[in-house]
C-alpha cells in the first residue's frame, strides 16, 4: 500500500462522511414534521419509546444526532431524563441498518439480478434521477427536492465506499499488513483501535463502513473485527459528550446514560465472544465479509439491548452517580443543538412560543383585576412577568433568525415566518396589558373609582376580550386552523361592544355623571382591551395565511369577516348575546 493508496483512502472516507451528510439531510427533510410527531406521541411507555429511538435513527441515519437531540429536549425541559433512556436503546438498534445497506458492496456473483443489488451497479442510476430531480424541482426545498438529495448523498456514500474498498485491495498481499493484524487479536486492542477511528471521525457508521471496506481484502478474521465493533460503538459516543458541554445536569446526564450504555454493552458482548470463542470457536475464526460485520454489529447492538432494556433506571440512577446535582442551574428557552434538526426545531419553538402565551394571559388577567382591586405586590410579579415575556421574545426571534437561514422546506419557511409574527403580537398583547396595569397603578394612587355602570360593561367587554384571548391560544398551541377562522368574527364582537361602551361612556360624561378625570382612564383601558382583540386576530390570520400565502393579508381578514354571517353563526350569536352592552339613552 504505497502514498497514492492512503490519498484514495483519506478521499472515500471524504465522500463517505459526506454522503452520509446528504443523505442524512434529505431524509431528515422528507420525515418533515413526522419526527416531531413521534416525539409527541411518546408517552411513558418504554417499548414506544424504544421503538421511536430506532425509527428517528433510521430517519437520520445516525444514532449520535439521536442523542444529540435528547440532550438539547432535556436541557430545555421539553423532556425528562427518564423518557431518554428507551430512546438511546432504540436509537443504538436502529443505527445497524446503515451497516446492511452497505454490506450490499460486498456481494460476489456474475448472476445479472444479484449484480444489480450492488450498490456500484445502481448508485450511478440513482445519482442520475436525483439530480434530475434537483434540476426540474422549480421550488427552493420541496419534498421532490429533499428526495433527489436523498439520492445524490447515497450514491456519493457508496462511491466513497468503493473508492475505500480499492484503496484497501494491495493489503490483503502485504505482509507487513498481516503481521500487524495479528496485534488486533487481542480483543483490549482492537476494542481501543474501534474506539479512536470512531471518536475521531465521529461516526460509528463510517468506522463500520472502512471496516466493511477492509474485510473485502479478505485478511481479516471475526476475532479481529468483534472488538474493533464493540470500540466503535464506544467511540461514537464522543459526539454526545461533547454536545453536553456547557447544558444543565440533566443534560450531561443523557450524554452519561449513552456512554454507560454503550461500555456495558462492550463488557456483555466481549464475554460473550470470549466465551464462544474459547468452547466452539466456528465461525469466529472464519474470514470475514462486509455481511458478516453486518451480523456482528447488529448482534452487538440487540445483545446490548436485550441485557440492558429491564433495567432502564438502573442506568439513569448510575447517570446519577456520575453526574452530580449542579447548585447554579440556568433556564433553557431554547437549544440550539436542535438547528440541525429544523422540523424539531421548529416545534420546539412552538412550545416555547406556547409558553410565552401563556404568560401572557397570567399578565392580562392580572392586570384588569388590579382596576378593581390594587396590589402593590402582585404588580411586582406582573413587572417580572413582562421582563420574561421579553426575554421570550428576545431568544425566540434570535433563535428563528439563526433557523431561518438553514436548509428548510417550503412548509418549515412558512411556519417560521407565521411564529415571527405571532411572538411580535403576543410581546404587543403584554404591552398593552403592562399600560392597564399602569392605568390601574394611577387610579390607585390618585383615589379614583370606576362608577358602578362603567364597572359592569368593563367587566362584559374584558370576559370578552379573554374568551377570545383564550380561544387564539387553544389555536395556536394546537395548530388548529378550524378554531383559528372562528376568532375574526369574534373580534368584530369585540369591536362592536367596545364601540358602544365607550358611547355610553361618553354620554355618562356630557350628563356628569362620570368625573372628567376618569373618562380617559377608562377610555385608555377600552382602547387597550380592543386592541389586544386585534393581535388576537392577527395570530389568527398569521396561521391561515401560512396555508394561503396567494391571499393578501387584508383580503383574507374580509374573507374571515364574511365567514361570520355563514359558517360561525351560530357560535357568533352566542357569544354576541353573552356579552351584549345595551346603548344608554340621551
Amino acid at each position: 500500500m504505497d502514498i497514492f493508496s492512503i490519498f484514495t483512502l483519506c478521499g472515500g472516507l471524504a465522500f463517505f462522511l459526506y454522503g452520509m451528510l446528504v443523505m442524512s439531510s434529505g431524509l431528515e427533510q422528507i420525515a418533515g414534521g413526522k419526527m416531531e410527531k413521534l416525539l409527541e406521541q411518546l408517552t411513558s411507555n418504554p417499548v414506544k419509546g424504544f421503538l421511536v429511538g430506532a425509527g428517528m435513527t433510521i430517519a437520520i441515519q445516525s444514532s449520535s444526532a439521536v442523542t444529540v437531540m435528547l440532550v438539547g429536549f432535556v436541557n430545555s425541559g421539553i423532556m425528562k431524563l427518564a423518557q431518554t433512556v428507551s430512546i438511546i436503546i432504540g436509537s443504538n438498534v436502529g443505527t445497524t441498518v446503515t451497516s446492511w445497506i452497505l454490506s450490499l458492496s460486498g456481494i460476489q456473483s456474475t448472476n445479472f439480478f444479484l449484480r444489480l443489488l450492488k450498490p456500484e451497479s445502481f448508485s450511478p442510476i440513482l445519482a442520475l434521477i436525483g439530480v434530475i430531480m434537483l434540476m426540474t424541482t422549480s421550488s427552493r426545498l420541496s419534498r421532490r427536492k429533499s428526495f433527489g438529495t436523498f439520492l445524490i448523498g447515497f450514491a456519493i456514500l457508496m462511491f466513497g465506499m468503493g473508492l475505500m474498498s480499492s484503496s484497501m485491495a494491495p493489503l490483503a498481499h502485504d505482509p507487513r499488513f498481516l503481521k500487524a493484524l495479528t496485534l488486533f487479536t487481542n480483543p483490549f486492542i482492537g476494542l481501543l483501535v474501534g474506539l479512536v477511528i470512531t471518536a475521531i471521525i465521529q461516526s460509528s457508521a463510517a468506522s463500520v463502513g472502512m471496516l466493511q471496506a477492509l474485510s473485502m481484502t479478505g485478511s481479516i478474521s471475526y476475532v479481529v473485527a468483534a472488538p474493533i465493533i464493540a470500540g466503535q460503538h464506544i467511540g461514537t459516543c464522543i459526539t454526545a459528550v461533547l454536545s453536553s458541554i456547557g447544558v444543565n445536569t440533566n443534560a450531561k446526564r443523557v450524554a452519561a446514560v449513552h456512554v454507560t450504555f454503550n461500555v456495558i454493552g462492550a463488557v456483555i458482548f466481549l464475554t460473550v465472544f470470549e466465551l464462544w470463542l474459547h468452547f466452539f470457536g466456528y465461525p469466529l475464526k472464519e474470514i470475514a465479509n462486509p455481511l458478516g460485520i453486518a451480523v456482528v454489529h447488529t448482534i452487538f447492538s440487540l445483545l446490548a439491548a436485550f441485557c440492558q432494556f429491564p433495567f432502564r433506571k438502573t442506568l439513569e440512577k448510575i447517570s446519577y452517580i456520575l453526574i452530580k446535582d449542579s447548585e447554579e442551574e440556568k433556564e433553557v428557552i431554547l437549544d440550539e443543538r436542535l438547528l440541525n434538526t429544523p422540523s424539531i426545531a421548529i416545534a420546539q419553538c412552538y412550545r416555547a412560543t406556547a409558553d410565552m402565551a401563556k404568560l401572557t394571559r397570567e399578565i392580562l388577567v392580572m392586570s384588569v383585576r388590579m382596576l378593581k382591586q390594587y396590589n402593590p405586590k402582585v404588580s411586582e410579579i406582573i413587572n417580572k412577568h413582562e421582563v420574561k415575556i421579553d426575554k421570550y421574545q428576545d431568544v425566540l426571534e434570535t433563535f428563528l433568525q439563526k433557523l431561518s437561514g438553514r436548509e428548510l422546506t417550503d412548509e418549515d419557511s412558512n411556519k417560521i415566518s407565521q411564529l415571527i409574527l405571532s411572538i411580535s403580537d403576543f410581546e404587543k398583547i403584554a404591552d398593552h396589558s403592562i399600560h392597564i396595569l399602569q392605568i390601574a397603578d394611577r387610579m390607585h394612587r390618585k383615589e379614583w373609582d370606576l362608577a358602578p355602570e362603567t364597572v359592569e360593561e368593563l367587566k362584559k367587554v374584558v370576559n370578552a376580550v379573554k374568551e377570545v384571548f383564550d380561544i387564539t391560544v387553544k389555536a395556536f398551541v394546537n395548530n388548529d386552523i378550524h378554531t383559528a377562522r372562528e376568532i375574526e368574527p369574534f373580534e368584530q364582537v369585540v369591536d362592536d361592544i367596545a364601540y358602544v361602551a365607550k358611547k355610553n361612556h361618553i354620554k355618562r360624561v356630557k350628563q356628569e355623571k362620570v368625573h372628567i378625570r376618569r373618562n380617559f382612564a377608562y377610555a385608555e383601558v377600552l382602547n387597550d382591551l380592543e386592541r389586544i382583540s386585534d393581535h388576537c386576530s392577527n395570530i389568527s390570520t398569521n396561521m391561515i395565511q401560512s396555508t394561503t400565502l396567494s391571499i393578501p393579508r387584508h383580503v383574507l381578514k374580509n374573507r374571515l369577516k364574511g365567514e361570520s354571517v355563514s359558517e360561525f353563526s351560530t357560535q357568533l350569536d352566542s357569544f354576541r348575546n353573552k356579552y351584549v352592552i345595551e346603548p344608554i339613552s340621551k
